[in-house]
C-alpha cells in the first residue's frame, strides 16, 4: 500500500512537473520566432539609444578619449547655443505649418477619391506616388530648380504678367517652399484616411439625409467624428515626421538664406559630422526626443475631447 502511495505521489509529482514546464514551451517558441526582430531592437534601436546617451554626458570628438562632464552639454545647449534657439524656433514654425496642411490636403483628396467612379484605382496610385519618391534627394534637387529664379514655377507666373522670385534664396518664403513639399507628400495620410472613408457606414449618410442634411453638415457632423481616430494617429505620425525633417533643408536650402531653414535634425548633423562633436549632437537628439515625447502627449491629453471612438456612450465625456 505504501507503494502504491509513493506511485501516485511520484506519479503526481512528474505531472504536475510537465505541467510546469509545458507553460515554458509555447513563450519560447514565440521567443525564437521574434528572435530576428528582438535582435534588431535590441542590437540597433535600444543600444545605440542608451550609448548615445552616454555619449551626451561626454567630450566625445572622436579624435580625442572620451572624457565625462556629467551634464555640461546641457548647460550649455541651453544657456550658451543661439544656433540651438534658432533651429528650435523654424522647427516649430514648421511642424505647426505642415503638419495640418498635410492632413487637410490628405483628407480633402481622400475624400474625392472615395467615389466609385471609372479608373479611381489608376487615380489613387497617382496620387500616392509622390510620396514614395518624395524624400529622395533627387525629388529635392527637382524642387530647388522649380522654385530657383530660372524655375518652372516663375515661368508660370510670368504668363500672367507676374515677375517672379527666388523663392528658395528669399527668408520669407524659403521655408514655406519646404512646407510645400511636404504637403506634396500626403500619400500615406490619404490612404489611411480613405480606409478609414470606407469604415463608416452609409446608413448614417442616408439617415441624415432624410433628415435633411447637406453634403457639408454630413462632412463636419458624420465624417469628422467617425475619422477622428484616423485624424489623431495621422496628426502623431506628422508631427514625430516633420521634427525630424533633414533631406529637404539640406538638398534645397541648407539651412538658408539668414538661417530661415535651419532646422533642429540640419543643426544636429552639423555639431555631428561637421564640427564631430558627437557628445554635443547626442545631447541634442535626447533633446529632440524630449520635445517629440512633450508635444505627443499634449496631443494625447487633449484628444479625449475630440477623437470619438465607437465605444463612447452619446453625450457622456470619457475620463
Amino acid at each position: 500500500m505504501n507503494n502504491s502511495i509513493t506511485v501516485a505521489a511520484n506519479g503526481a509529482e512528474v505531472k504536475k512537473r510537465r505541467k510546469f514546464l509545458s507553460r515554458w514551451d509555447a513563450p519560447l517558441a514565440g521567443y525564437l520566432f521574434i528572435s530576428p526582430w528582438l535582435i534588431g531592437f535590441f542590437g540597433l534601436t535600444a543600444y545605440p539609444m542608451f550609448l548615445s546617451l552616454y555619449y551626451s554626458l561626454t567630450d566625445y570628438t572622436l579624435l580625442e578619449p572620451i572624457k565625462w562632464i556629467g551634464l555640461r552639454n546641457y548647460t550649455r545647449i541651453f544657456t550658451d547655443d543661439p544656433r540651438f534657439t534658432q533651429s528650435v524656433k523654424v522647427t516649430f514654425q514648421y511642424v505647426l505649418a505642415s503638419v495640418p496642411l498635410k492632413l487637410v490636403a490628405a483628407l480633402l483628396v481622400a475624400t474625392l477619391l472615395n467615389k466609385a467612379m471609372k479608373g479611381i484605382s489608376f487615380y489613387r496610385t497617382a496620387v500616392y506616388f509622390p510620396s514614395l519618391i518624395g524624400g529622395s534627394i533627387a525629388v529635392s534637387i527637382l524642387w530647388r530648380n522649380i522654385f530657383g529664379v530660372d524655375g518652372i514655377f516663375n515661368e508660370i507666373l510670368s504668363i500672367f504678367g507676374i515677375v517672379g522670385k527666388g523663392w528658395i534664396t528669399n527668408p520669407g518664403s524659403a521655408l514655406w517652399t519646404l512646407i510645400l513639399l511636404t504637403v506634396w507628400q500626403f500619400g500615406s495620410a490619404m490612404v489611411i484616411f480613405l480606409a478609414g472613408l470606407k469604415q463608416i457606414p452609409n446608413d448614417l449618410y442616408e439617415a441624415s439625409s432624410v433628415d435633411g442634411a447637406n453634403k457639408v453638415l454630413q462632412f463636419f457632423k458624420i465624417t469628422l467624428p467617425m475619422l477622428s481616430p484616423i485624424i489623431y494617429f495621422n496628426l502623431i505620425m506628422g508631427v514625430i515626421n516633420s521634427f525630424q525633417m533633414f533631406t529637404s533643408a539640406f538638398v534645397i536650402t541648407n539651412g538658408g538664406p539668414m538661417n530661415s531653414t535651419y532646422v533642429y535634425a540640419l543643426y544636429l548633423y552639423e555639431r555631428a559630422f561637421s564640427r564631430y562633436e558627437l557628445g554635443y549632437a547626442s545631447a541634442l537628439a535626447w533633446i529632440m526626443l524630449v520635445m517629440i515625447v512633450v508635444v505627443a502627449a499634449i496631443i494625447a491629453g487633449t484628444s479625449k475631447y475630440w477623437v470619438f471612438y465607437e465605444t463612447d456612450t452619446g453625450g457622456k465625456k470619457r475620463k
